[in-house]
């Protein structure tokens, strides 16, 4: 009597998203939250930060600029963290698949974004640039920080010590 392969543990499992038993996921749920945590204030006090002194130093337009570089990072960092949650019960081929598509992807985006805000003349496009790259260093940095401090179980093989 032969075994149906659609029936098997094996290939129901293969196709099932894994729950809360699987560790890499619950690694990269834990990681994505303490990131969110870490970088959530500063970036938005960078994003403040640049829209104030922009428009101290460039008027309104400055402001402007400062306020729309510094919202677009701001989505561009949380593209990130969702897509870690998105991907955290697929396996960690794909969370790595789809850090790197997203990583490509917003940037196609900011630079058609960047692209469409030329020609507007209520953007100031220093203060946008400058404020982006800011909020954009800031969350980046924030984000490593928490990575190093969050305490996420390692594997070591046996006989690598």
């Amino acid at each position: 009597m032969s075994e149906n392969p659609d029936t098997t543990p094996d290939s129901a499992t293969a196709t099932r998203p894994q729950r809360q038993s699987d560790p890499h996921a619950r690694a990269m749920l834990t990681l994505a939250g303490a990131m969110f945590r870490y970088a959530l204030w500063p970036s938005v006090g960078t994003a403040v930060l640049g829209v104030v002194l922009f428009g101290l130093l460039r008027g309104g337009a400055g402001a402007f600029g400062a306020a729309v570089g510094g919202a677009l990072a701001c989505v561009s960092s949380l593209i990130t963290l969702a897509l870690m949650r998105a991907t955290a019960h697929q396996g960690p081929h794909i969370g790595m698949a789809a850090s790197l598509g997203g990583f490509v992807g917003k940037l196609l985006l900011l630079l058609i974004v960047m692209t469409l805000l030329r020609g507007v003349d209520a953007l100031e496009p220093k203060s946008l640039g400058i404020t982006m790259i800011a909020v954009v260093v800031v969350a980046a940095g924030a984000e490593a920080l928490a990575f190093r401090r969050t305490k996420l179980p390692t594997i070591i093989p046996a006989g690598e010590e």
